[in-house]
């Protein structure tokens, strides 16, 4: 099958098409799924590049190439396991891969059923591999707050990123807040009604010409979503005593990398204990600081699921939720995909989500 991959940690110039193996059934809870679409995600074009290679002691060294890029998919099950009973062969699903399934820009992936949504029937494929990992951590990110975010004050920088753009339309329409306020630049401003809703966002800071620190009211935000790593630049801004930070875009403590989703695989890599120490120390430290201004900070590693993949089918097809496609490239030609992708490595310039097309819902092979 082909595959998006590198044979060495590279960024998106070193990407290349190659013919791999096609992913078999392993255990009787799998289900082997024929990618339609796939989505490129910040943290597949980072991992990608080697992010965690210094932090990370791999006792199976040959086993991290070729390396397979990308989490997100949607397509149609080929194949289940013998113990599989929510999804049956002709089923059109999505899914963000666990790490042990990476590599979702390929033409066929083996996934474990929990991991497993029915894709929404109102959108195509394209659409619906663009939701899993952004949208799925924007929805876990927004529970961490403790208690109801009913009426409360939200602030989402980059409204128009993968991320922030669900964030904003979660935080609205299901978490039901009573202000969403983002930062876009200058030329996506008018494009925040038209692509997140009319009513989704009650403040736009354009942040090339102000400081949000000097338009948000000091102390008057409950919950900060923080999506571009600066959430203890935004402390001032904060509720003290009731409010919450969560961020996807600082770093996580050791002890939480060590045990996250990227390291869940057969030959147990481990952080040597100097990063995981000083992973700790950095961790906090920003706790700490978050402290002196009586809120909460923690960092948040997504926690893959089926099941949250189905309340966000409900939430798109009772049309509270919408995505946002900015690019969308075809997988044969790599040219196309490596500038699409490295877009998404340098974090500038991009709108909504860069999706691969990989193959037709039609053409079954």
């Amino acid at each position: 099958m082909l595959s998006l991959n590198i044979s060495s940690y590279s960024t998106p110039s070193g990407y290349q098409i190659s013919e791999l193996p096609k992913p078999q059934l392993v255990n009787s809870k799998d289900v082997i799924i024929r990618v339609c679409a796939a989505s490129i995600n910040p943290i597949d074009v980072k991992r990608a590049a080697g992010a965690l290679k210094l932090a990370v002691r791999d006792s199976d060294n040959q086993s991290r190439f070729p390396y397979k890029i990308g989490y997100d998919c949607a397509g149609i099950v080929t194949e289940t396991g013998q113990d599989v009973h929510q999804f049956k062969v002709g089923d059109a699903v999505y899914a963000r891969l666990p790490e042990i399934s990476r590599g979702s820009c390929s033409e066929f992936v083996r996934c474990s059923e929990e991991h497993i949504g029915l894709k929404p029937p109102s959108l195509s494929f394209e659409e619906a591999a663009s939701i899993p990992l952004a949208a799925m951590t924007a929805l876990q990110a927004l529970r961490e707050y403790r208690g109801d975010l009913a009426g409360k004050t939200v602030f989402v920088p980059a409204g128009l990123s993968g991320t922030g753009l669900f964030a904003c339309q979660l935080a609205k329409n299901v978490f039901n807040a009573g202000m969403v306020i983002t930062t876009v630049s200058t030329a996506k401003i008018p494009r925040v009604k038209e692509l997140l809703g009319e009513n989704t966002v009650d403040q736009i800071i354009d942040y090339t010409k102000s400081d949000p620190r000097d338009v948000i009211e000091h102390g008057s935000i409950d919950f900060l979503f923080d999506t571009v790593g600066l959430a203890m630049e935004y402390l001032c801004l904060m509720r003290p005593g009731s409010s919450r930070i969560v961020s996807v875009a600082t770093l996580p403590s050791g002890d939480q990398l060590q045990s996250s989703s990227l390291l869940d695989l057969p030959h147990h890599p481990i952080i040597p204990l100097p990063f995981r120490l000083g992973l700790n120390l950095l961790d906090h430290i920003r706790k700490l600081r978050a402290a002196r201004y009586k809120t909460e900070y923690s960092y948040m590693f997504l926690k893959s699921s089926g099941k949250d993949l189905d309340e966000l089918r409900r939430y798109i097809e009772e049309g509270r939720l919408r995505t946002v496609v900015g690019t969308t490239v075809d997988l044969r030609d790599i040219e196309a995909v490596r500038k699409a992708c490295d877009v998404v490595y340098s974090g500038r310039g991009g709108l909504g989500k860069l999706v691969i097309r990989v193959s037709e819902p039609g053409n079954v092979s």
